[in-house]
């Protein structure tokens, strides 16, 4: 990995797992940021990790130590690939990329018009359809709306402000990027998503470089829409019940 890139991929770690934190903040789990990683001691919210990697070379003893591995479920987002975590009873559960898109790079007009979840109610009609039926929307609690670096961003028919949300996504802010994650669209997919999602980040962000992760068919589209692959990134599971979906 050149250095341009493993920088490109501790400044998603990082920005990931400052999303990590926001959404244990708003289920009232409390949790830390270390010098290699950042941990919670207690189970995390459905689909979020128990630690995120911040660097290289972390020490998996002294990670494991700092979570919750004796109730199902725990979960270590391994940044950058390179952590044995099997003798301490993990199993890898999925890779993917980090990807990332230039600041400045052109977007296509999006179809729909987009905005940002201000309020308790707007909250719940997106979680509504990121959900989809799953039963897991009340995963986004309006905890989020007081995180001033989290963005909740909706897509609506176009003229149609008060009408049902059909696409969305969380953007994340932190110092030198911007990271996304939670894309959807009620119909056609990440593919509708992403010309709304860039729309909004481009205007919201406009100086900002934008990352996050995907794998499988979703990292295809993505790439599709102006992303670039930089670094591979492990899941383990301890148990393989529920491992992150963010």
């Amino acid at each position: 990995m050149t250095t341009s890139r493993q920088a490109l991929v501790r400044a998603a770690a990082r920005n990931n797992a400052e999303w990590c934190a926001a959404m244990c903040r708003a289920h009232g789990v409390k949790d830390e940021f270390g010098a290699d990683a950042w941990a919670a001691p207690v189970r995390t919210p459905l689909f979020y990790p128990d630690a995120v990697t911040l660097g290289s070379d972390a020490d998996p003893g002294a990670l494991t130590a700092r979570i919750d591995t004796a109730s199902p479920g725990a979960s270590v987002k391994d940044s950058f690939a390179d952590l044995d975590l099997a003798e301490a009873g993990f199993r890898v559960l999925f890779e993917g990329q980090w990807i990332h898109r230039p600041a400045g790079a052109a977007t296509a007009a999006p179809d729909l018009e987009w905005d940002v979840a201000g309020d308790p109610d707007t909250l719940r009609a997106w979680a509504l359809a990121w959900d989809d039926g799953a039963g897991n929307a009340d995963l986004f609690r309006p905890g989020l709306l007081a995180e001033p670096e989290t963005f909740v961003i909706l897509g609506r028919a176009a003229g149609d402000t008060e009408g049902a949300v059909v696409a969305g996504a969380v953007a994340s802010r932190s110092e030198q990027v911007v990271g996304v994650s939670n894309v959807f669209a009620r119909d056609g997919g990440p593919d509708a998503a992403w010309p709304l999602v860039l729309h909004a980040l481009a205007g919201l962000f406009p100086t900002l470089p934008v990352v996050g992760y995907e794998q499988g068919d979703d990292l295809t589209v993505a790439l599709r829409h102006g992303f670039e692959p930089v670094g591979t990134l492990r899941v383990w599971t301890h148990s393989g019940q529920h491992g992150p979906r963010d």
